[in-house]
């Protein structure tokens, strides 16, 4: 099947073709018709599938016929985050070059005068964020009430931000008769309750199982220890397959580290976390995307949504603490079709989160093979195993211990364990430190990319 067997017009056929795509996706085969008929839509997709263009193919075409009017945007996407929004941005942009659309992103850090003025030229597609959005029309700087179509996409990553409530009052806001498409890479009970309660009769797609990593992703595990992590690393950059890399670290500090780190050593890397302010972000992800750096250091604050092309390789260097986590950040490579490697470092601390994320995924994942895997050895055992051949011997009910063995080898598991309970606190206060700059629309007085604008096509 082509895109020319979905009903899509001459002129964004055209622009297909031009993007480099000539076979939709399987979401995009069952998702395009369906939309363009004026069903409502469950879309049930992991990263990766092609959902954007599922939608936005559809919307461009159906908005081909029509005017817009003053603060009364025609249609109106909504997403979690400002780097997912501009993504969507950028799709109208590509897709829509040959048709005459105007567009509005509403996001936070960009000036919100500018967007007033694009809103009151009057535009057909409104991308925002539910914050931006319910600010403005807090402001009566907006009506929705000439809305046909409402895209809420990424609704699970929502219901993790809080955004729920938002969405609710927002379709409240909306004109009852009218297209809504959801999109969710799983479906908890608040999202189908919200599905329930605002579409319609919806046509319901699921393209994989929720949660389960692609499959066209060759997925590999090297076991090391903390203290050889940068040098197996290193090793596994250097195996000479390696194009385009990221690299996803559990802690803030650790990413700005080893990006550091790999920097001295002469690789080309780069880094994205959450104490960067949004515009050094957009600046590190387009030195990616542009290839002036091919390996990009990160923490979580990326794993979910953002769309790069062509990414090789993606390595953990620690293991996620989330399961769910494992699964967005390896979904950044064997996007659309194309197949891509994933590699997981791996202590003997890691045990009990690798084991539930292969409870998740429903696989194991296997052991990498070859020299790469030797850069930092360690037993393959079994946890309780490890454990066995970490501990010396009992012998009559006690524990034999060498007598020619340094009293600082004795003490080295007490100061681990010590050690241990003293990082839990601090790894918890990153984990959700880390997380956090994702959910908070700081300031941005950076310079607007150029798809940020009001209109394209012309």
């Amino acid at each position: 099947m082509s895109f020319a067997d979905l009903g899509l017009s001459d002129e964004l056929l055209r622009a297909v073709g031009e993007s480099g795509y000539d076979t939709p996706t399987p979401i995009q085969r069952q998702a395009i018709p369906s939309v363009l008929m004026g069903r409502d839509l469950i879309g049930i997709a992991q990263t990766g599938t092609g959902k954007t263009a599922s939608f936005v193919l559809p919307m461009i075409d159906i908005l081909a016929q029509g005017r817009s009017r003053a603060r009364m945007p025609r249609s109106l996407i909504l997403e979690p985050t400002r780097e997912l929004a501009a993504q969507v941005a950028e799709n109208f942009e590509k897709y829509g070059k040959h048709h005459k659309l105007s567009m509005a992103l509403l996001i936070g850090g960009v000036s919100m005068g500018d967007q007033q003025k694009a809103l009151e030229k009057g535009v057909d597609v409104l991308i925002a964020t539910p914050g931006r959005l319910m600010d403005l029309f807090g402001r009566g700087k907006i009506l929705l009430t000439g809305c046909g179509l409402l895209v809420i996409d990424e609704a699970d990553r929502m219901l993790d931000m809080g955004f729920i409530p938002d969405i609710e009052e927002i379709c409240t806001k909306l004109p009852a008769t009218r297209q809504t498409l959801l999109f969710s890479a799983t479906m908890p009970p608040p999202i189908k309750k919200l599905a329930d309660k605002f579409l319609s009769n919806p046509k319901a797609i699921e393209v994989s199982r929720p949660a389960t990593a692609n499959t066209s992703i060759d997925q590999r595990l090297v076991r090391t220890d903390s203290r050889k992590k940068k040098d197996a690393i290193v090793d596994l950059l250097r195996a000479g397959d390696v194009k385009t890399a990221i690299i996803f670290s559990n802690r803030k500090t650790t990413v700005r580290e080893l990006a550091t780190s790999l920097k001295r050593r002469g690789f080309a890397s780069g880094q994205i976390h959450g104490d960067m302010e949004q515009p050094e972000r957009l600046k590190e992800l387009d030195r990616f995307k542009t290839g002036e750096i091919n390996i990009l250091v990160a923490s979580d604050v990326a794993a979910r949504g953002l769309d790069i092309k062509g990414v090789s390789h993606v390595f953990n260097y620690d293991v996620p603490w989330h399961p769910d986590d494992y699964v967005h950040r390896i979904g950044r490579t064997g996007r659309a079709g194309a197949t891509g490697v994933a590699i997981t470092l791996a202590t003997s601390e890691d045990a009990e989160h690798l084991d539930a994320i292969e409870k998740l995924t429903g696989m194991k994942i296997p052991a990498m093979e070859g020299a790469a895997a030797k850069a930092a050895p360690e037993p393959k055992g079994g946890r309780a195993e490890r454990k066995e051949k970490a501990e010396p011997k009992r012998r009559g009910g006690k524990r034999a211990q060498s007598e020619d063995a340094p009293a600082a080898a004795r003490e080295e598991p007490r100061r681990e364990e010590s050690r241990r309970s003293r990082e839990e606190p601090r790894r918890a206060r990153e984990d959700r430190d880390s997380r956090e700059p994702a959910l908070v629309d700081e300031g941005w007085n950076g310079p607007v990319p150029s798809f940020l604008g009001t209109g394209f096509g012309h």
